[in-house]
């Protein structure tokens, strides 16, 4: 890799990044490819995309995130020094699950922790990072990018969006989960944690079991969604319908899709950009897809958004 001159975040050098099929990032992206795809087509995804929004269905998707940060990052915290891992510690710059229990306290009160609890499908999730944590640390490379490259491609757009959407005070108070203050440039922290990853001293094999974890991931994801579908169903509350279009009603046109529009505007395309801010400011209620599990969809298609 050819090294810049400028510095990001403190963190150490920007690269100007030589691609290639056997790197990492780039394996993710073609292992991820079809299960991706599965993920968008979730009836639950496919819900938020129109922009039927429920309250309690914003919160309950918050308690999982909190549950699926606070696993990875214990594990991330044992395993700080492990070869494999150590270069992509950033607790400063990362580090989600203090967040989201602010965010939880915001929407839930100071007795939040007795009102929530683990759900079946998020607790699979928890189980399976705890488990290669313990068993193969190698593995939470697959967890950790996926999770926060994703959360780093949301950015500040999705943060003001979700204020204007529920109506949350403008000086951050339920969503500082989406607020990175330690990172000046997300797509130079990116560009830096990629670079990081993929000067791993990883063998093919191991390569082959990090896609294989993370489509693990987007798995695991799936299983929350659905089970939030379920559980919207249980739900006596107002459905805001905002009207986001989904795959059918394009036409086809990948152009149209959120996700193409994110990746474009994070790849540094201005047209793109504003893009997908008129988008979002379009549909109001359609940003709380965005400002909840679009940010965490934004982790399952990382591999696009970068």
């Amino acid at each position: 890799m050819e090294k810049k001159d400028s510095v990001s975040n403190g963190a150490g050098p920007m690269y100007e990044e030589k691609l290639s099929p056997e790197d990492l990032s780039e394996m993710l992206a073609a292992g991820t490819k079809e299960v991706h795809e599965k993920a968008e087509n979730t009836q639950f995804v496919k819900d938020f995309l129109r922009g039927r929004i429920r309250k309690e269905l914003f919160k309950l998707g918050a308690v999982a995130l909190y549950y699926t940060y606070e696993a990875m990052e214990e594990e991330i915290e044992r395993n700080k020094d492990h070869p494999h891992f150590a270069p992509l510690y950033f607790p400063a710059e990362l580090h989600r699950h203090e967040s989201l229990a602010r965010d939880l306290e915001y929407f839930y009160g100071p007795d939040w922790q007795s009102q929530v609890k683990c759900s079946e499908a998020t607790q699979h999730y928890v189980d399976r990072i705890h488990q290669v944590g313990q068993e193969d640390p190698v593995l939470l490379v697959a967890h950790a990018y996926t999770r926060y490259m994703g959360d780093l491609s949301g950015g500040q757009v999705l943060k003001k969006v979700a204020q204007r959407a529920l109506k949350l005070p403008a000086t951050g108070e339920g969503l500082e989960f989406y607020q990175f203050d330690a990172i000046h440039s997300a797509k130079a922290f990116k560009q830096l944690y990629r670079s990081r990853m993929n000067e791993l001293e990883l063998d093919v094999q191991t390569k082959k079991k990090l896609v294989e974890e993370a489509v693990k991931a987007f798995q695991f994801n799936m299983e929350v969604f659905d089970e939030l579908e379920e559980m919207g169903k249980t739900i006596q509350e107002d459905v805001l319908d905002a009207g986001m279009p989904v795959h059918e009603a394009m036409g086809g046109d990948i152009s149209k899709c959120p996700y193409y529009t994110a990746k474009m505007a994070a790849s540094g395309g201005s047209a793109y950009a504003c893009q997908l801010a008129m988008a979002v400011l379009r549909h109001p209620t359609g940003q709380v897809l965005f400002a909840t599990w679009f940010a965490a969809l934004a982790g399952l298609a990382a591999w696009y958004l970068m």
